[in-house]
C-alpha cells in the first residue's frame, strides 16, 4: 500500500455482465440529477457518515433472483505518520458468517520497511496469532487475514460472527537516509522525517473550557487526561493552565517550569477546580496568548523554546465576544504566526468548522474528541502527537525556476514520529537542477541540509513499480492541493474564493475524488422513482449513521441471464486466459490440458493482424502494430499492438483503441474518451468499461468478453512507446467457426508433448510435440499474462511454439494479415 489520498474516486456494481460505473461530477450537476430527493429533504442515494477514522458510505440494492452483484469501492487514503508508524484502520462488520471474506493488505514502500504489526479488536492473542498471517521483507510487507465460516462463529454452534471491530495494520519505513525525494512524470513528491534529533523544550498552555455543559463525564475524563499529561511532562518544560467559563482564570498567570513540586500544585489545581458559567472562549484564548507572547517577550530563555496554545471546548462561544469573524480576527492578531494553536472540540455540539479554521489560519490543526469511554485516552493520544518537538520554523525550500504548483512547504513545528510531506511539478527539462534544501531551528543549533534526486535509486523503483509510482506521485500531488484549496477557501471572500473553489473542483473532477465539491453518481442503477443514487463525502459534521434516517432501495435492472454468463468483473476470472500482450507474445489457455501454449508474430510496425474473427455474427477484433521508436541501431526492434479495432456489425458497434483514446463508432463522428475516463459505455448489446489509465472491458452479449490492457512507459523502461494488450475473458458462446489468431483456440484443441530434453540453452527444456498432424520441436518458457495485474503481470508457464506459430496456428500467420482494422 501506497501513503495516497483519502478520498473515494470509483465504484463498480458489477451484476450478469452489466457493469454500473461511479462518474465524478460536479456537486451542482449531480444534484440536479438527484432533483427530487434533494428538494424533498431526503437522504439521496448513497447515505453517508463520519467516523473516529472511517467515512462510511451504505447502500440498499434489490438483486433479482438467480442475479449476482459485485462491489467495488476504490477508496485513497494519505496515511500520515503518528507516533512512529502508519496506521491502515479496516472496519470489520459483516454482521453475518462470510462464505469467503478475506482481508489482504499488500504493503510497498520504496525506503524498506522496518516494522509491521496487525491486530483485530475482535480477536484473542492466540485467535490473532493462527488467523492473521504478517511478514515483510525489504521493500514489500504483506498482511493476510482470510477466518473459515467455522473461525467466524462467535461460539461453537453459533450463527452470530465475532467479526465487529477494528482491524488495525501498523508500520513504519526504514529511516537510515535523511533523504526521501521521489520523482516521476514531472512530479516529485519529499517525505521528511529525520530522526536522532534531540528534543527541544516547550512552553505549552493548556486553556480548558469550564462552562456548565462539560459537567458529568467530560469534565472528569477532561481532568482525568490533563493529570496524565501533567505527569508526562519533562524537566525542561514550561507550563499553566487557564480555565474559561463566563469568567476567565489562570494558575499561575505565567509560565512555570515542570518542576516535581510545580507539576505536584497544578495537578492538584486539575482536581479541585469546578464548572461555572457560559463559554467565554475568546477571552480564554487571548489569556492563554498572552502567556506565551509574555514569556517569549520577558524571558529570553524561553525564547528558543517550541512554544504550543492548545484548547479544549464542548460547545460554542456564549460570552464576551462570540462574532466568530471577530474572535477569529482576535486570535489571528495576538498570535501573529509565532507559536501553533490547536484546538480540540469535545462532542457533538461545537462548531467544528469554526474551531478548524481558527486552527489552520494560526499554523495548527483541530481534532474532534468524541464522547465516549475512551475520551480521555482520545486527550492523551493527541498530546503525545505534539509533546515532543524537534524542531521550528521548517522550510522546504526548492529552486524556483525549476518547480511550480508547490504545495505546502512551511511549517511551524516538527514533532518526534510525524512526516512532513511536500509535493510539487518539476519544469520540463529541469530535473537536473532540481534539489531541496531545509532549513529550520533545532535545540541549541540550526538545521541545515540539503536532498538530491538519487536517479539509480529512481531507475531501479520505475522498473519495478512503472506507472503505478507515476500515478501516486501525481495524485499526491494532487490530494495535497485539492485540500490546501479547500483550506483557503474557508478563510477568503468574493473572487478569491469562487477562484479557489474552481481550481479545487477542476481538479477534483479531473482526478475523479469525491470531495466537498463534487459527487459521485452511480448509473444504471434506480430507486423506486427512477433516480439515480449519489455519493457525497461526508462533512466533519455529518451524524451518526444510526440517526441519518430513512434509507432508500435501488434496483439493479432487471435481467435474466444464464448463470455461467459473461462478467465485467475481472476478479472472477479463471486463473488463466488467452490473449496477446507485449512484443507481440500469444498465450492460449489449454484448460483440458491444465496447460498453457505460446508463439510470437514477427511482423513490421504498421501490419494489421486478425486476432478474432466469428463469421457466423460479423464480429471480429483485428489489431496494427507499431514498433519501439527507441531501439538501437542493428538491434531487432520490437513490435507491439498500438491500435484495436473491434466491430460487432449486427448492432452498428465499432470501438477504436489507441494508447492515447478510446473512440466509439469513429466512421459516424461517435465520442471519444480518453484513458483518464471512468465510464460505462452501453450500445445495444455491448456493454464497454472504461477503468481508468489501466484497462477496459468489452461485454458483448450471446458472445464473448475481452480485455483491452493499457501499458504506459516511463523513464527507464526498456519499451519507449505506450501500447496495449488484448485478452480473451470469456468466449464459450462464440461460434464454433470463429477463426483468428486467437479465435481458432476458443474451442478445444489437441495435442501430446513427450520426450522433454535439455535444448540448445541449458537452462529451458526442449520437447517434441504433436499438434494438428504436425511434429514440432517446442521450448518450455515464461511469459506474462497482464490480463489480472495491468501493472506488473502473473508469470506463466508455457510450451513455446518457433516459427510464428508454424504448425500450432492454421496455416500461415501471414493469412491473419488485413488490409484494415474494421
Amino acid at each position: 500500500m501506497w501513503k495516497s489520498p483519502r478520498r473515494p474516486s470509483s465504484a463498480t456494481l458489477p451484476s450478469d455482465g452489466s457493469a454500473f460505473i461511479g462518474d465524478i461530477k460536479d456537486k451542482v450537476t449531480a444534484w440536479k440529477q438527484y432533483r427530487k430527493a434533494a428538494i424533498s429533504g431526503e437522504n439521496a442515494g448513497l447515505v453517508r457518515a463520519s467516523g473516529r477514522t472511517m467515512e462510511q458510505f451504505t447502500i440498499h440494492l434489490t438483486i433479482g433472483p438467480r442475479s449476482k452483484a459485485t462491489f467495488r469501492l476504490t477508496y485513497e487514503e494519505v496515511l500520515k505518520r503518528r507516533l512512529m508508524q502508519y496506521d491502515i484502520v479496516i472496519k470489520v462488520k459483516p454482521k453475518q458468517l462470510v462464505h469467503h471474506f478475506e482481508i489482504d493488505v499488500d504493503i510497498f514502500e520504496p525506503q524498506g520497511i522496518s516494522k509491521l504489526d496487525a491486530h483485530a479488536s475482535f480477536l484473542s492473542n492466540d485467535l490473532a496469532s493462527q488467523l492473521v498471517k504478517k511478514s515483510f521483507s525489504g521493500k514489500q510487507g504483506r498482511v493476510l487475514f482470510h477466518p473459515t465460516v467455522s473461525q467466524q462463529q462467535s461460539c461453537p454452534t453459533c450463527s452470530t460472527s465475532l467479526l465487529n471491530g477494528d482491524f488495525k495494520v501498523t508500520y513504519d519505513v526504514n529511516r537510515d537516509q535523511l533523504c526521501d525525494l521521489l520523482v516521476a512524470n514531472n512530479h516529485f513528491a519529499h517525505f521528511f522525517a529525520p530522526q536522532n534529533l534531540t528534543n527541544m523544550n516547550k512552553n505549552v498552555v493548556f486553556v480548558i473550557d469550564i462552562s456548565t455543559s462539560m459537567e458529568g463525564q467530560k469534565v472528569k475524563q477532561t481532568k482525568e487526561a490533563l493529570l496524565k499529561i501533567l505527569g508526562d511532562m519533562r524537566p525542561g518544560d514550561y507550563f499553566d493552565l487557564v480555565l474559561f467559563g463566563s469568567e476567565v482564570q489562570s494558575w499561575k498567570g505565567s509560565l512555570v517550569q515542570a518542576s516535581p513540586a510545580n507539576l505536584r500544585a497544578a495537578q492538584d489545581f486539575v482536581k479541585h477546580f469546578f464548572l461555572a458559567g457560559a463559554t467565554n472562549l475568546n477571552g480564554g484564548l487571548l489569556r492563554g496568548i498572552e502567556i506565551l507572547n509574555q514569556a517569549q517577550k520577558n524571558l529570553p530563555k524561553l525564547s528558543n523554546h517550541a512554544s504550543v496554545l492548545i484548547m479544549l471546548t464542548d460547545g460554542e462561544p456564549t460570552e464576551g465576544v462570540t462574532d466568530r469573524s471577530q474572535i477569529l480576527k482576535n486570535v489571528r492578531n495576538a498570535i501573529r504566526g509565532k507559536f501553533p494553536l490547536y484546538n480540540l472540540g469535545f462532542g457533538d455540539n461545537v462548531d467544528f468548522n469554526f474551531l478548524d479554521v481558527m486552527s489552520m489560519e494560526n499554523n495548527g490543526r483541530a481534532q474532534r474528541i468524541y464522547e465516549d469511554h475512551d475520551a480521555a485516552q482520545q486527550l492523551q493520544g493527541f498530546y503525545d502527537q505534539v509533546a515532543n518537538p524537534l524542531l521550528v520554523d521548517v522550510e522546504l525550500l526548492y529552486p524556483q525556476d525549476t518547480i511550480s504548483d508547490l504545495t505546502q512547504h512551511r511549517h511551524k513545528q516538527y514533532y518526534e514520529g510525524s512526516e512532513i510531506m511536500v509535493a510539487g511539478r518539476i519544469a520540463d527539462h529541469k530535473l537536473s537542477s532540481f534539489k531541496a534544501d531545509v532549513l529550520a531551528h533545532g535545540e541549541g543549533q540550526e538545521f541545515k541540509m540539503t536532498c538530491l534526486v538519487d536517479e539509480e535509486k529512481m531507475k531501479n523503483l520505475l522498473r519495478e513499480r512503472g506507472h503505478m509510482l507515476e500515478n501516486h506521485i501525481e495524485r499526491l500531488w494532487a490530494y495535497l492541493t485539492i485540500q490546501e484549496l479547500l483550506a483557503k477557501r474557508t478563510k477568503l471572500e468574493g473572487k478569491e474564493k469562487a477562484d479557489a473553489a474552481a481550481k479545487a473542483l477542476q481538479m477534483s473532477l479531473a482526478y475523479q475524488f469525491v470531495t466537498p465539491l463534487t459527487s459521485m453518481t452511480i448509473r444504471g442503477v434506480a430507486d423506486e422513482d427512477g433516480l439515480e443514487p449519489v455519493v457525497d463525502k461526508p462533512p466533519e459534521d455529518a451524524l451518526p449513521l444510526e440517526m441519518v434516517g430513512h434509507r432508500k432501495t435501488f434496483k439493479l435492472p432487471a435481467s435474466q441471464p444464464s448463470p455461467t454468463g459473461p462478467s465485467a468483473d475481472i476478479q472472477q476470472l479463471p486463473n488463466q486466459v488467452t490473449g496477446v500482450d507485449t512484443d507481440p507474445h500469444f498465450l492460449i489457455h489449454v484448460p483440458q490440458k491444465e496447460d498453457t501454449l505460446c508463439f510470437n508474430i514477427n511482423e513490421e510496425p504498421g501490419v494489421i493482424l486478425s486476432l478474432v474473427q466469428d463469421p457466423d455474427t460479423g464480429f471480429s477484433v483485428n489489431g496494427q502494430l507499431i514498433g519501439n521508436r527507441a531501439g538501437s541501431p542493428g538491434q531487432h526492434q520490437g513490435t507491439y499492438f498500438g491500435r484495436l479495432g473491434i466491430v460487432n456489425p449486427t448492432t452498428g458497434f465499432q470501438l477504436e483503441v489507441t494508447p492515447h483514446n478510446i473512440t466509439l463508432n469513429p466512421g459516424s463522428g461517435g465520442p471519444v474518451f480518453s484513458w483518464k475516463d471512468q465510464a460505462s459505455l452501453r450500445q445495444h448489446e455491448v456493454v464497454v468499461t472504461i477503468n481508468r489509465k489501466r484497462n477496459l472491458v468489452v461485454a458483448v452479449e450471446d458472445g464473448g468478453t475481452f480485455e483491452v490492457v493499457l501499458h504506459r512507459v516511463w523513464k527507464g523502461s526498456a519499451v519507449h512507446q505506450d501500447f496495449l494488450g488484448f485478452y480473451v475473458l470469456d468466449s464459450h458462446r462464440m461460434s464454433a467457426r470463429t477463426h483468428g489468431l486467437l479465435g481458432q483456440f476458443f474451442h478445444p484443441i489437441d495435442y501430446t508433448v513427450s520426450d522433454p530434453h535439455p535444448g540448445s540453452d541449458p537452462t529451458k527444456t526442449d520437447a517434441t510435440m504433436l499438434v494438428k498432424s504436425h511434429q514440432l520441436t517446442v521450448t518450455r518458457g515464461l511469459q506474462k499474462d497482464y490480463s489480472k495485474n495491468p501493472r506488473h503481470g502473473a508469470e506463466v508457464t508455457c510450451w513455446f511454439v518457433h516459427n510464428n506459430g508454424a504448425g500450432l496456428i492454421d496455416g500461415v500467420y501471414t493469412d491473419y494479415i488485413v488490409p484494415d482494422i474494421f
